[in-house]
């Protein structure tokens, strides 16, 4: 089972071992890891990192529950990889949605 605070949109990308991901949950959130599981190993940790600093500087850090725009930029993600040929390995865009 994959726990995550945030949702999280990974992408591939031409290169095999290069993928980015982001969280339409946490305002600034993104990187870069070279599998799935490198990215689902890096955001788990960094999204911990990201809310500490963010409350450290007092900028506003939400919880999930805050944003509920969250499933409609998810669904916008999906759509936007159904577009293209799914066939093709730099469309591939995995979705994790916070307690699925």
């Amino acid at each position: 089972m994959i726990e995550l605070r945030y949702s999280l949109v990974i992408e591939a990308t031409l290169e095999p071992d290069f993928f980015s991901f982001y969280s339409p949950d946490l305002e600034g959130f993104t990187g870069v890891g070279h599998s799935v599981e490198d990215c689902l190993y890096q955001a788990k940790w960094g999204m911990t990192e990201h809310v500490r600093l963010l409350e450290e500087q007092n900028l506003p850090s939400h919880s999930p529950a805050d944003r509920p725009h969250r499933h409609r930029k998810l669904a916008a993600a999906q759509a936007s990889w159904l577009k293209g040929d799914p066939g093709r390995p730099e469309n591939a865009i995995y979705v994790y949605r916070r307690g699925a």
